[in-house]
């Protein structure tokens, strides 16, 4: 059987329609990256400052994270579709819905990476004369960065997979490769995507690892404890508080 026979006879697995198709699949893959780069990042931007309502004020804790939660249960074709008159059949409906479908794992891992933050190191950087903002950026956000980054992962392998129901629009990267190829039981084309989405996902997934190993280093040694994570990020804060006692 020679290598084009595979497409005359439909076979799942197809040399030859990775290599006519190429062009169409890296296109696809271009797409499917771009709209899940980007309503992740749009979602770490929302959720922050929601994160950061619910710390300040706790009574708002609760709404945020409780409306969060019903948005993620909302099924994604009603979530298009109560979407779709704002936006219209466009790749920002699509990542409109992604980002809210984010929201409920980013804000609750920032706030419980905010929350994790040790109270004396608050009071270091604040004796230090550290001003809300400056605290935040560089005390607050450092040590809350593993639970942040945490959050980040997992809201990036779930919206990989989420994008490819953006297909229904028209906007779903490699998902419309795969609904394409059902409709037309193009296999060697379902089977192709479906492998590009997964390895897709797994790719972003290594790479935001070695993203989070590299900013946070001392989260590799767990014998350090808790007192290694205080002393990291506010360290300059720490010490001159300690000498100043």
């Amino acid at each position: 059987m020679s290598a084009r026979d595979c497409l005359t006879t439909n076979e799942w697995i197809c040399g030859e329609y990775v290599r006519s198709r190429s062009q169409e699949l890296v296109d696809a893959t271009l797409q499917h990256i771009a709209i899940t780069a980007a309503a992740v990042m749009i979602g770490v931007a929302v959720a922050l400052p929601l994160a950061l309502l619910a710390r300040r004020w706790r009574a708002l804790a609760g709404p945020v994270l409780g409306i969060t939660t019903v948005l993620y249960s909302v099924p994604s074709l009603a979530m298009f579709s109560l979407l779709l008159p704002l936006f219209g059949l466009s790749a920002a409906l699509v990542v409109t819905g992604l980002v809210l479908y984010s929201l409920t794992i980013l804000v609750r891992n920032i706030l419980i990476g905010l929350r994790s933050v040790p109270d004396e190191v608050r009071e270091a950087a604040r004796g230090m004369g550290y001003g809300p903002l400056r605290r935040l950026w560089e005390v607050e956000l450092p040590l809350a960065l593993p639970a942040l980054l945490a959050g980040v992962r997992i809201t990036t392998v779930a919206t990989v997979a989420l994008t490819t129901v953006g297909a229904i629009v028209g906007h779903g990267g490699l998902g419309t490769l795969i609904l394409d190829g059902l409709d037309t039981s193009f296999k060697a084309q379902v089977l192709t995507a479906s492998v590009l989405c997964v390895l897709l996902a797994l790719a972003a997934d290594v790479a935001l690892l070695l993203v989070q190993r590299l900013l946070t280093p001392w989260t590799r040694h767990p014998r350090a404890g808790r007192s290694a994570r205080a002393s990291r990020a506010p360290r300059p804060a720490v010490e001159k508080a300690a000498e100043a006692v």
